[in-house]
């Protein structure tokens, strides 16, 4: 059965993006190393593609190899144009949106639109197999956390304060209890963290 991990950058005071969306300085650390970090079938991010520290690409590259579906919420969809039909990591990609697919946009894409936290991670967990379900931190996965759909917290914190922006975990309010972190990987301008979720 696959492993759903709610996981993301962010800042020193728990945000994922300023209130337009921008990442800003939160992913400095993917183009300050000498390691080339590729993303599967997406073309250069910036001139140079992603080159991060040796401590990073070597939690990184291990992360992202083990996903076999992303989880992600309508407006990142939006932001990135679903990565122009090619997801970033994994196979495949499950899209949590009232709206079904664009019209004429990638018809042979592995996405799928689906109505609901719940059904979109019981989707991606049945297309992932025994691979990882990587569901998009915000309020997708603030939602999927409060549902208890959620196994691991993996955070990719930056220092970084932004002050005001999109939160980690949405709007949800509930209080959740992780345990200490099981993996701790300092990199360049970025520290890795996993832990797993009290159920």
């Amino acid at each position: 059965m696959s492993t759903v991990v709610l996981s993301n950058v962010v800042s020193l005071d728990g945000y994922v993006a300023d209130p337009d969306d921008d990442p800003g300085p939160l992913f400095d650390w993917y183009f300050n190393g000498d390691r080339p970090l590729d993303a599967q079938d997406m073309a250069d991010p910036a001139p140079g593609g992603l080159r991060v520290s040796r401590a990073s690409y070597d939690h990184v590259r291990e992360t992202w190899d083990r996903i076999g579906c992303m989880v992600i919420g309508r407006r990142l969809f939006d932001i990135t144009n679903g990565w122009e039909g090619h997801p970033p990591t994994g196979a495949h990609v499950v899209v949590v949106s009232h709206r079904g697919k664009p019209d004429g946009w990638h018809p042979e894409a592995p996405y799928h639109f689906v109505d609901g936290v719940r059904p979109a991670v019981e989707l991606a967990r049945s297309l992932a197999g025994d691979a990882t379900v990587s569901v998009s931190a915000g309020d997708v996965g603030g939602q999927a956390l409060a549902l208890g759909l959620v196994d691991e917290v993996a955070m990719d914190v930056a220092p970084v304060v932004l002050g005001r922006g999109k939160r980690f975990f949405g709007t949800n309010e509930a209080r959740h209890l992780l345990n200490d972190p099981h993996v701790v990987v300092q990199g360049d301008r970025v520290l890795h963290l996993r832990f797993w979720v009290r159920h």
